[in-house]
């Protein structure tokens, strides 16, 4: 739940507001239902293989281990290295946003430069051997109880403005509601602020009787972020309407930005506002500390297991930590936070991980099955395989749908298209992944007379 929150909630909220108006809410409930179905995927791998390793290992599983397995955990590793860092600046660009409440900033470069200094600052704080970072996660998780409580229990205390739970127009308007451009974009947000309730999966080795623990940890993850979510949207709503947010955004001073700051400022005054600020920006930074210090050990565990590019295997010689994984991902990351802003990285997240995580396991799972059915599987989802194929289809759907950004360089303006960018990727990690093969002779140029065996 810590990994869920992070900064995603404070800074995703105008803009969902921005895209759906009076049905903003709705967005939410979509963010929580995707969750939900894809949790059952999770919730079914995790139960019947925790391992160390989350996605990695489900890929190499569900697509044989030597073999197509060894390629689909390459890429998943490949575009964790330009998604990982996307993450890192989206959390970096969101303290900037927050910052600017206490600090404010005029010139174009100075978010830029609050965001920079934020990366370059985690990776020298991380630039040593961690040992233990369990306090700092109690510290963080009850900081965001703390925040999260008092900015509802501010909207439950003083609401002005009425807030529509269900669709304006009644439910024969849902339908269009949700197939439309607005839905889209909005859905990509808050999916991107439900993002983390499968990383139990990545600690299933360490989990004592994880067939119960796995699916139970992420349905009350998914559950209780989703209550909160709705309830702190519903409380700045009743504070702050739709479309007074919406007037921000379409001018020169977007107070959107720091939403959270404004409407703490409107129930307490500036120093309640500044307070609760502070927490937002205590919250982000150290939930990216966590983000950092994570991601930057996959690249390496997938390298120490010999299944990616040995450079990243390599430790530190006297301080024992991937000190390679963790310069090329807090420098891409820097380069993305000066780059980029809020929404665009938000987009390209998303577009990252959608075919090879979220879609590529849901096909893996059915491979599973198919070969070695069901009847070893601590979880079974019920009504299998609806929440599978609708799992994947409403997938697809947001990756075709997320809009492209406009670019203005040395003098031309274009678009850039997240999907070609992560079909891009995937391109390039493909032939990473064959060059790689290729040197070591294995898979898929290995002769056919000493192949392993494959179930």
């Amino acid at each position: 739940m810590i990994d869920m929150v992070g900064i995603g909630p404070f800074v995703t909220l105008p803009l969902v507001m921005g895209f759906m108006g009076p049905n903003f809410l709705l967005a939410w409930l979509v963010g929580a239902a995707l969750a939900a179905v894809d949790g059952l995927i999770w919730s079914e791998l995790g139960a019947a293989y925790p391992e160390a390793g989350g996605s990695y290992r489900f890929l190499k599983l569900a697509y044989g281990e030597h073999k197509w397995g060894r390629y689909m955990s390459f890429l998943y590793v490949w575009q964790t290295l330009i998604q990982s860092p996307l993450v890192l600046a989206s959390g970096a660009i969101g303290f900037a946003q927050y910052f600017g409440y206490l600090v404010p900033m005029t010139e174009w470069w100075q978010p830029k430069a609050v965001a920079g200094t934020v990366v370059l600052l985690l990776v020298v704080l991380l630039y040593r051997r961690i040992e233990d970072i369990g306090k700092l996660g109690v510290a963080l998780w009850v900081g965001v109880l703390g925040l999260m409580g008092w900015l509802i229990f501010g909207g439950l205390t003083h609401p002005n403005h009425h807030v529509d739970i269900f669709p304006v127009g009644g439910f024969s308007a849902l339908p269009g509601l949700l197939i439309s451009a607005a839905m889209g974009q909005a859905a990509v947000k808050t999916i991107y602020s439900y993002l983390g309730y499968y990383n139990v999966c990545h600690l299933g080795a360490e989990i004592v009787n994880p067939q119960r623990v796995i699916p139970r940890s992420i349905f009350l993850s998914i559950l209780g972020i989703a209550a909160l979510y709705l309830l702190l949207n519903w409380s700045v709503g009743t504070v702050i309407p739709w479309q007074e947010v919406q007037g921000w955004q379409a001018s020169a001073g977007d107070k959107s930005q720091f939403i959270i700051s404004v409407f703490m400022e409107r129930l307490y005054g500036p120093a309640a506002a500044q307070a609760a600020t502070a927490l937002v920006l205590l919250v982000a930074f150290a939930s990216l500390f966590a983000v950092l210090l994570g991601y930057s050990r996959i690249p390496y565990a997938a390298a120490a297991d010999g299944e990616f590019l040995p450079i990243f295997g390599k430790l530190h010689p006297t301080k024992n930590f991937p000190y390679v994984s963790l310069l090329l991902l807090g420098g891409v990351g820097f380069v993305f936070s000066l780059l980029f802003r809020l929404g665009e990285v938000i987009s390209a997240i998303l577009a990252m991980r959608i075919l090879v995580q979220f879609v590529g396991q849901a096909v893996g799972l059915m491979l599973l099955r198919r070969r070695r059915g069901t009847a070893s599987l601590p979880f079974k989802m019920p009504l299998y395989p609806l929440p599978v194929v609708l799992a994947i289809i409403v997938w697809l759907f947001v990756f075709v749908g997320i809009a492209p950004v406009e670019v203005t360089w040395a003098g031309m303006h274009f678009k850039v298209y997240f999907q070609l960018a992560a079909l891009g990727m995937m391109a390039l990690g493909t032939g990473a992944f064959l060059l790689w093969s290729r040197s070591l002779g294995r898979w898929p140029y290995q002769s056919k007379s000493v192949q392993p065996y494959e179930e």
